[in-house]
């Protein structure tokens, strides 16, 4: 499951691997580099075919991604198109699951008056060849 280098999410989705087997596919969290509050680089997308790009930039200290691996065509979109098994992706920025019990984690902890803000920026484009 490591992407720190660019891979096809279709290339490995279906080893034989405890975590991807349990979920289905990918419905894992990934822990950003850099630190908690500061914009950093959470994900980098390329559509081969198309060239679209998705980057995505955040201040939150991880990323859940999830490979649509429970669409079962019951939703329908753009042109009649039904959304089946893996047809999508979610990148969702987010804290740690399980942050309030794991004291190691980045706190979640929010108290009466306070004040939390985050920020996380998608940046679609076209890659150029």
């Amino acid at each position: 499951m490591d992407f720190r280098t660019a891979h096809a999410i279709g290339e490995r989705i279906g080893a034989n691997f405890e975590q991807l087997t349990f979920a289905g596919g990918y419905d894992h969290n990934w822990i950003l580099n850099g630190p908690n509050g500061v914009m950093k680089l959470a994900a980098e997308v390329v559509e081969p075919k198309s060239g679209r790009t998705l980057t995505v930039t955040t201040t939150e200290p991880g990323v859940q991604f999830y490979s649509g691996n429970f669409l079962d065509g019951s939703l329908t979109g753009r042109g009649g198109v039904k959304y089946t098994k893996r047809m999508g992706l979610c990148l969702e920025t987010q804290h740690y699951p399980d942050s309030p019990n794991k004291p190691g984690f980045p706190t979640t902890l929010l108290k009466p008056g306070e004040i939390r803000t985050s920020s996380t920026v998608f940046t679609f484009g076209v890659a150029t060849k």
